[in-house]
């Protein structure tokens, strides 16, 4: 691939960041090693010092690894990027590489729920204080932030309640205090939004999502300016090792190569599966990000470029209702992952946010009926058959 040609996101999936050895292979190459050999001892101590560049062990970086990250770079538009060995090690290494003790964080309080525990016990361990703010009220963020906040938060869309945050506006407010922008892009994906573009300084990925698409390896994925992953990066997944297996990284190559097909194709039936659903008389509220009636439908229009492969939407009865609909399924698995070719649905009142209290649930719209739906590549009709059928058991 020509390194002076500007290729669009498709072509970059395919071909970005491909290194090959001396047999020419076609494929990208997997190099199972840990460690690597010098021609001589002054190599190696130029190696070691960083004096030149060069594989010095697969902790620190891998030419399978170093694909990887080059391609997400490619596709992203940014600058560098580092793999990790699952997406939670790549959102607790970009926070914690840029706070230490007596800074401030606030983050919006729709969150994963291992990205608020984080944030909330993890950092608070040592000494890091964190607000959290209704991410959609910018008042809230301007409020919570102080001279001592070092990261301002988000996902978006977030999970699983799908509620878009407008990041341009969000990443201005940190800015004007000196603290970074870091944001979740997995609902999304690089094909969909562009944080950095917008103003974010970091942003996350667990690849273990779309990226794989296959259920098959964990990954995960940090970008930012070469500054950045320089200043606040390298060593401290140098040192602690949060590392992403070379095989994982080969799987997750390949992944890339498809992705493109791969979301559009569940971006439109999703679209499609939204709309069968919506005023459903089983269905008491849905949301997609694709539709009008979203309410952060402007801020979807000017930050996206197209709407998700998510689907959230919440079954009357709580959660018996729930547990019915989803024990009628027969093509859906029932699951907490998402972004898989398979259709995947969750419960996350009772997976993926059960440690929060019922309180701070029915703050974030997380009623017992809610059900999170990732569409795969199914046949439309025969996903519609499934989720209508079940929902008339309801």
């Amino acid at each position: 691939m020509s390194a002076s040609k500007e290729y669009r996101p498709e072509t970059r999936l395919v071909h970005a960041g491909t290194l090959r050895s001396q047999f020419g292979e076609m494929s990208e190459a997997l190099f199972l090693t840990q460690g690597y050999i010098y021609p001589s001892a002054e190599e190696c101590e130029a190696r070691f010092s960083g004096k030149i560049p060069g594989y010095v062990y697969s902790r620190y970086s891998n030419p399978t690894m170093s694909m990887f990250e080059q391609r997400m770079a490619a596709l992203e538009g940014a600058e560098a990027a580092r793999s990790t060995a699952t997406g939670m090690a790549a959102v607790n290494t970009a926070l914690m590489g840029l706070v230490r003790s007596g800074d401030h964080i606030v983050a919006a309080k729709a969150l994963f729920g291992s990205c608020r525990w984080v944030i909330e016990d993890w950092l608070g361990r040592f000494g890091v204080t964190s607000t959290l703010v209704d991410g959609s009220d910018l008042d809230q963020w301007r409020k919570a932030v102080n001279a001592k906040t070092k990261v301002c938060f988000m996902e978006t869309p977030t999970n699983p309640t799908l509620e878009i945050y407008d990041i341009a506006a969000v990443a201005e407010i940190a800015h004007s205090v000196g603290a970074k922008l870091v944001v979740d892009n997995v609902f999304a994906t690089p094909l969909y939004q562009s944080p950095l573009k917008l103003g974010a300084d970091v942003v996350v990925y667990s690849a273990t999502k779309h990226i794989d698409g296959q259920g098959r390896v964990l990954g995960g994925c940090i970008l930012a300016s070469e500054k950045i992953i320089t200043d606040h990066y390298q060593q401290l997944l140098r040192q602690t090792g949060p590392s992403l297996s070379p095989f994982n990284a080969w799987v997750l190559l390949k992944g890339l190569e498809t992705l493109g097909v791969r979301v559009e194709r569940q971006t439109q039936t999703a679209a499609v599966l939204a709309d069968r659903l919506a005023g459903h008389d089983k269905i008491s509220r849905l949301t997609y990000p694709g539709r009008k009636d979203h309410p952060q439908a402007a801020i979807v229009k000017k930050q996206m470029r197209a709407g998700s492969t998510l689907i959230a939407f919440e079954v009357k009865g709580g959660k018996a209702g729930a547990f019915r609909f989803l024990n009628e399924l027969k093509l859906i698995g029932i699951t907490n992952n998402l972004g898989d070719a398979k259709s995947l649905v969750t419960h996350p009142t009772t997976t993926t946010h059960q440690r929060l209290t019922p309180e701070q649930r029915a703050e974030l719209g997380i009623g017992d009926g809610l059900i999170r739906l990732s569409v795969g590549l199914e046949h439309v009709e025969d996903l519609a058959e499934d989720l209508l059928v079940a929902l008339e058991k309801v």
